[in-house]
Parts: C-alpha cells; sequence; structure tokens
C-alpha cells in the first residue's frame, strides 16, 4: 500500500472494526499518522476510543480490517511485541508495583529495554550495574522526578503516580506514545505539570491523547480526532472541530448546544 510506505508515515490503520458478540464497538476506522504527530482523541463515553487504543497496542485484536507500523503489517502482533517495536501505552488506571520503589518500577523498564532482564533475580546495585542507575537518575533528574525516586509508589499521591507511569513510557523511548487519559483525577496543579510534561517530549515521538479535559487535549494537540458511536466523526484542526457545531451536540445535546458551547 502507497500510504504506509510513505517515509513520514509511521502508523496506517485501515479500516478496523471490532465486535465483542453482537455489538459493534470499532466500526471500519481508517487513518494515517505521520511521523511526530500530536493527536488528540475526544468524544463523549462510550465511543470507542480506549478500544481504538487496545487495537493499536494489541491488548485487542481487530474482527476485521489491518494495521500497519512503519510500513510492516502488525495486526495480529501481540502486544509485548508491538511495545518492544516502539509502540507504547499508559492506562486510564495506573499500571504500576506498588510494592516497589520509583527507582525499582523504572530499572525493570530499562532492564526489559536493554535485554537485561536476566538480572531480574540478582543482586543489583549501582556499583554493578552504573549504566543502568546512570540511564535511571538522568531520567529521574529530566522529568522532575528525582525526589520521590526511593518512595514505594504506594505511599504517592494519585497525581505522581500517573506522573511516574508517563515516564516509564517515556524510558521506553517509544515511536509512538498512547496516552489514555493522562490528567484523570489530578488537581489542577498536577494537570499542569503532566500537560508541561508532555509539551517537553522530544518532536520525534509520535504522541496520541485520549483525555476528557479538552483545556488540556486542545492545548497539546495540533490534530483532533472524534469518535463517535465507534467511527471518525471528525479529523482536522483544533480550530475546526471547537468551532463545529455537530461536535456540541454530541457532547450536550442539539438543544443545549444552541444556547451554549461545551468546547
Amino acid at each position: 500500500m502507497r500510504k504506509e510506505a510513505e517515509k513520514d508515515v509511521i502508523l496506517h490503520v485501515e479500516g478496523i472494526s471490532k465486535h465483542f458478540g453482537g455489538l459493534q464497538i470499532i466500526k471500519h476506522v481508517s487513518l494515517t499518522v505521520k511521523k511526530g504527530e500530536r493527536i488528540g482523541i475526544i468524544g463523549p463515553n462510550g465511543a470507542g476510543k480506549t478500544t481504538f487504543f487496545n487495537l493499536l497496542t494489541g491488548d485487542l485484536l481487530p474482527t476485521g480490517g489491518k494495521i500497519y507500523y512503519k510500513g510492516k503489517e502488525i495486526t495480529r502482533m501481540p502486544n509485548f511485541r508491538r511495545a518492544q517495536a516502539g509502540i507504547v501505552r499508559t492506562f486510564q488506571k495506573n499500571n504500576l508495583l506498588n510494592e516497589l520503589t520509583v527507582l525499582d518500577n523504572l530499572l525493570l523498564v530499562l532492564q526489559r529495554k536493554r535485554g537485561m532482564a536476566n538480572i531480574w533475580f540478582k543482586p543489583r546495585n549501582a556499583r554493578r550495574w552504573l549504566a543502568l542507575f546512570e540511564e535511571a537518575e538522568h531520567l529521574l533528574q529530566t522529568w522532575g522526578l528525582a525526589d520521590i525516586a526511593n518512595e514505594r509508589v504506594k505511599t504517592l499521591s494519585y497525581g505522581e503516580q500517573r506522573q511516574v507511569e508517563i515516564l516509564l513510557g517515556i524510558a521506553m523511548e517509544p515511536d509512538v506514545l498512547l496516552l489514555d487519559e493522562p490528567t484523570a483525577g489530578m488537581s489542577q496543579a498536577e494537570t499542569n505539570y503532566i500537560a508541561e510534561l508532555l509539551r517537553q517530549l522530544p518532536k520525534d515521538i509520535t504522541m496520541m491523547v485520549i483525555e476528557h479535559d479538552l483545556d488540556v487535549v486542545f492545548g497539546l494537540a495540533e490534530r483532533m480526532i472524534v469518535l463517535y458511536n465507534g467511527s471518525i466523526f471528525i479529523d482536522g484542526a483544533p480550530e475546526e472541530v471547537r468551532s463545529d457545531e455537530r461536535v456540541n451536540e454530541i457532547y450536550i445535546g442539539k438543544e443545549k448546544a444552541a444556547g451554549a458551547s461545551y468546547l
């Protein structure tokens, strides 16, 4: 296919669908994502946003259609292989090892990334694994989490835990980073911090964000996709989506939209 073979195209989705029995969640969705794009995905509850992410990451397999990554079909590739290849995600709920420290969570990710998983059950210290610890320290310093490096995850606030999970995703050095409601449940200060962190990501990382906080997603995205009833309703620039009366109708209903804007 020509589209997925283009050099600047990193992800190409061709007519993917997902059924659960007789319930169709995703309906023939197609899109092309270029390297380095910042894409926001919005839509009302039940629109299929998280299911769509699950299909991209391999957590679910599509009922129909194809997915291409860097020109190669990955439709049936398992999720861990996709993560190794560079498609990394965060979840709505934290997916951390709560009994371990922030540093240990990060070290486990770095070990896996560096092909050093066999040292998990061996004594690990900074003297024996200097490069590993230096990389972890650099990441913690860069993303402002050095002060909590030795804190157990379970003792952290929810917002801090979300920050750690995003850091683990960044540590995987993704080509495509999928963020599922990264600021959900956060205070305004924590939300502002996460939004600024995401704005500082390297420009060559492709980022797709599902987010209910419209101020956050419109502040991050250069392209917006509105999902509705499992299909792409609008795919366009943020200003185009914000000014579209139909999007307000989707969120708050036609009668209310006539008198007030949701976006």
